[in-house]
């Protein structure tokens, strides 16, 4: 019982933590063997889903874009304190010229299994781009495993030819990032 007591109050204090970018969500039954390994350098695995009015998006639709893959859920407390940064760094960079892409998108991949869930946080978020999509299966998500997904919030930076360049970027990191791929 003490055990528990000392757990709990640990789990409380890690998302009490002004410090929340280092704290991710995973699966209860993760298992590092269940995931593809997609590396920096990897050629992007073609994502198409349904977006919320069910017509299909593919990830390659963006192709000739730098394009930031993100992994979210309305579930997610760290996705949601994070997509004020997606959004500010969204509207200073999606009209810019890159050297590895015209323009800056952002694809979104919702591992939420609640349709109304994910529509909702798209709308109370302010995640005005256009490419949302789910396949509403939660952590069985189609995306997270073609991906490695194993937590979120978790991104992939695509260049224009499709090639990975970055992965894990958040906050001060992605607008750095994206700064010095500017022309």
């Amino acid at each position: 019982m003490k055990t528990r007591i000392i757990l709990l109050a640990a789990i409380i204090v890690m998302f009490t933590n002004s410090n929340y970018q280092e704290i991710t969500i995973r699966p209860n039954n993760f298992s590092s063997d269940q995931v593809a390994n997609v590396k920096i350098g990897d050629q992007a695995p073609e994502l198409a889903f349904l977006n919320p009015q069910g017509e299909i998006m593919k990830l390659s639709d963006l192709k000739g874009k730098l394009v930031l893959i993100d992994f979210w859920a309305s579930w997610c407390g760290p996705c949601r304190r994070e997509n004020p940064n997606v959004v500010k760094t969204y509207a200073k960079f999606k009209d810019e010229k890159f050297s590895v892409g015209k323009g800056f998108e952002i694809y979104s991949v919702s591992l939420d299994q609640s349709k109304d869930r994910w529509i909702q946080a798209i709308a109370q978020d302010g995640l005005t781009w256009s490419s949302h999509v789910s396949d509403l299966r939660g952590w069985r998500a189609q995306g997270a495993s073609i991906y490695g997904v194993n937590a979120v919030p978790m991104t992939f930076l695509i260049d224009g030819k499709g090639k990975i360049i970055a992965k894990g970027l958040r906050g001060v990191a992605l607008e750095n990032a994206l700064s010095s791929l500017r022309k």
